[in-house]
């Protein structure tokens, strides 16, 4: 039997198997985060995965993580993300929608409540500057030091190396997702394939 392919979810926080895309469902999921007090399988800061050796992944996945690193650290850690995946292996990214939310911060609406999450209730406020009861708790490492629109995360992923870029807006998530491979897709049928999977 063949071994199953190997998940990294970077940046996992609290959240298990259950919250990935179905696609991933027989992979087998190694946890990751900077804070021990969540249990991952590995302490390790996205910025500096010298941890996990090089082409150890199929996938990355990292969900609303990236959002936390200052601009100049975005690029290095993409590349990190490269670094540990396999050379045909892909970085699946969810990111908050600056575009989005900004609609909302135009009809003056910083701090109406836009939807519940597991952590409580999201405001544009929380979207663009972190989420605000997270950070009054004392964890300041939830605070958003930079944000994104499709050009400059597209931008900043083939700064960090990757060859095919598709991006997706989920405007109900005020979010963008991202699937970027190391490699070039085979063809285009295996690349719609791919995207179909994990309901982009």
């Amino acid at each position: 039997m063949a071994s199953p392919k190997i998940l990294l979810n970077i940046g996992c926080g609290t959240s298990g198997a259950d919250r990935l895309p179905a696609y991933f469902a027989n992979w087998q999921h190694v946890r990751v985060d900077i804070d021990p007090a969540v249990q991952p399988d590995i302490v390790a800061d996205i910025r500096d995965l010298s941890v996990i050796n090089e082409g150890a992944a199929d996938a990355v996945w990292t969900s609303h993580c990236i959002e936390h690193l200052y601009q100049h650290e975005v690029v290095a850690a993409f590349r990190q993300l490269s670094r540990v995946l396999k050379p045909d292996g892909c970085a699946v990214m969810l990111v908050p929608d600056l575009q989005t939310v900004a609609r909302y911060i135009a009809e003056d609406r910083l701090t109406d409540v836009l939807y519940q999450s597991p952590a409580g209730p999201i405001t544009p406020h929380d979207v663009v500057f972190g989420h605000g009861a997270a950070v009054a708790a004392g964890r300041l490492y939830m605070a958003h030091k930079t944000g994104f629109t499709p050009t400059n995360l597209i931008q900043s992923l083939e700064g960090a190396g990757f060859a095919e870029i598709v991006v997706r807006r989920r405007p109900e998530q005020l979010e963008l997702v991202v699937i970027a491979n190391r490699s070039p897709w085979p063809d285009a049928a295996r690349r719609n394939a791919m995207i179909a999977a994990l309901g982009l």
